[in-house]
């Protein structure tokens, strides 16, 4: 007979990582909506200009990703868990379980965003076929848990990192 121990730690099932990214989606796009919002505001409307052609100003999109990626350290370096996580109970911590580093929380960050540079293979494959690569990749970099005894993605991998989720027995 084996005995559970209350709140004891499982290594987090695919399924359930990808249902609390879907979370995460949510809040990234209230996040990008803000930002756009603000910067339309401050610029007065001037973000994006058109004369046939749009034209966003430079240092939009590396706003827009430096907020999204400060989202997702700040929320794993403070406690572990983005919003999507939370109601799943799961928690991203060091391999040993003790919480992020931030440079593991970077590397995790840039290991996840890694497959977005496909998205520079466009203007020779076409928008289309430049999401598909970035889709495959993504695809590839969670597969990876599948098999993972302890169901590490490829950024879990790189950052020393794992998924874990309480459960109450």
């Amino acid at each position: 007979m084996t005995s559970i121990t209350p709140n004891a730690s499982v290594y987090c099932p695919l399924w359930r990582r990808l249902i609390a990214l879907v979370y995460d989606l949510l809040a990234v796009v209230a996040i990008v909506m803000v930002v756009g919002y603000v910067c339309q505001r401050v610029t007065g409307g001037t973000l994006i200009t058109s004369d046939g052609h749009a034209h966003i100003a430079w240092w939009y999109q590396p706003l827009q990703a430096l907020v999204v990626s400060a989202y997702f350290v700040a929320s794993w370096m403070r406690g572990g868990q983005t919003l999507g996580m939370r109601p799943w109970h799961i928690r991203v911590t060091a391999a040993n379980g003790s919480p992020l580093m931030f440079g593991q929380a970077l590397i995790r960050l840039a290991a996840a965003a890694l497959p977005l540079l496909l998205l520079g293979l466009a203007p020779w494959i076409g928008t289309r076929g430049a999401l598909w690569a970035v889709a495959i990749a993504w695809s590839v970099w969670f597969g990876v848990a599948a098999f993972d005894a302890r169901r590490r993605t490829v950024h879990d991998v790189m950052a020393r990192t794992e998924l874990q989720m309480r459960t109450s027995r």
